[in-house]
C-alpha cells in the first residue's frame, strides 16, 4: 500500500467536510487528525533514507490533498535529516509559492526553519519571498525566521540576521492584509520575551502604523 493509499485508508468523510469549511479550502481534504498523519509520518520516515524521504515528500505534495501536504512537510522536519540538506532546502522553497493556507504552510516553514539556521546565507533567498505579489510568501518570510525571534544570545552574525528579518517586518507595517498583520505581531512578540528593549523600539518606531490588532500581539508580554 503507498503512502497516498495508507491516508485515504483512515480517511474519515464526515469529519473532512468539518475540516474544509474550517481550512476554506475546495481542495482535497480526507478527514485525518494530526496524530494520525504523525504516526504514518514516523513509519514512513523509518523505512527510507534521505534521498527517499524527499522524494516521497514531492510525491504527496504534487498530490495536493490537504493531509498529504501537511505530511509532506512533516516528513522534512524530523532531526535524523541533516538540516543542511540541500535537497531537503531546495524542496521547501519551491513550494511556498503553492502556499495558500496557514495549516499547510506554518508546517513547511518549520522544515524550513531549521535549513535557515544550518544555511543563513538562504535568508537571501526568503529576502526575495518578501516583495512577492503573493500572500503567502510574503507571510513565509516571517513565520520561517521566527527562531531568530527566540534567541537569546546574538553573536555579530545573528545580530545582522536578526536586524534583516526586522527590516523586512518593518516594510510590512502597512500592509493591511490581516495574515501579514498578525505575523508581525507574532515575531515582536516572540522577540520581547528574549530582547525587550528591541521589540519596545520596533514599536516606538513602527507600532503607530500597525493594524490595532496586531499591535496587542506583539505588546502582549511587554510591561
Amino acid at each position: 500500500m503507498t503512502p497516498l493509499d495508507q491516508l485515504r485508508a483512515i480517511k474519515d468523510s464526515e469529519k473532512a467536510v468539518e475540516m474544509a469549511a474550517y481550512h476554506k479550502t475546495t481542495r482535497e481534504v480526507l478527514g485525518v487528525s494530526n496524530p494520525q498523519i504523525d504516526d504514518l509520518v514516523k513509519e514512513w520516515r523509518a523505512a527510507r533514507d534521505v534521498a527517499e524521504r524527499v522524494a516521497l515528500a514531492d510525491e504527496l505534495w504534487q498530490s495536493d490533498i490537504l493531509e498529504a501536504r501537511i505530511a509532506a512537510a512533516k516528513l522534512l522536519i524530523q532531526a535524523r535529516m541533516r538540516p543542511s540538506d540541500q535537497s531537503a532546502w531546495d524542496l521547501i522553497h519551491s513550494w511556498v509559492p503553492d502556499f495558500d493556507s496557514w495549516a499547510i504552510a506554518d508546517h513547511a516553514c518549520s522544515a524550513g526553519a531549521r535549513r535557515l539556521l544550518a544555511d543563513p546565507s538562504r535568508l537571501n533567498q526568503v529576502e526575495a519571498w518578501t516583495t512577492s505579489d503573493h500572500l503567502w510568501s510574503r507571510r513565509a518570510a516571517l513565520v520561517v525566521t521566527l527562531p531568530w525571534a527566540k534567541l537569546n544570545h546574538l553573536p555579530g552574525d545573528k545580530h545582522a540576521e536578526r536586524e534583516q528579518i526586522l527590516g523586512w517586518a518593518a516594510s510590512y507595517v502597512t500592509d493591511p492584509e490581516w495574515f501579514i498583520q498578525k505575523a508581525i505581531g507574532w515575531w515582536i512578540r516572540d522577540l520581547s520575551k528574549h530582547d525587550a528593549d528591541r521589540a519596545r523600539q520596533f514599536l516606538a518606531e513602527h507600532g503607530d502604523q500597525m493594524k490595532p490588532f496586531a499591535l496587542k500581539i506583539a505588546a502582549k508580554h511587554l510591561s
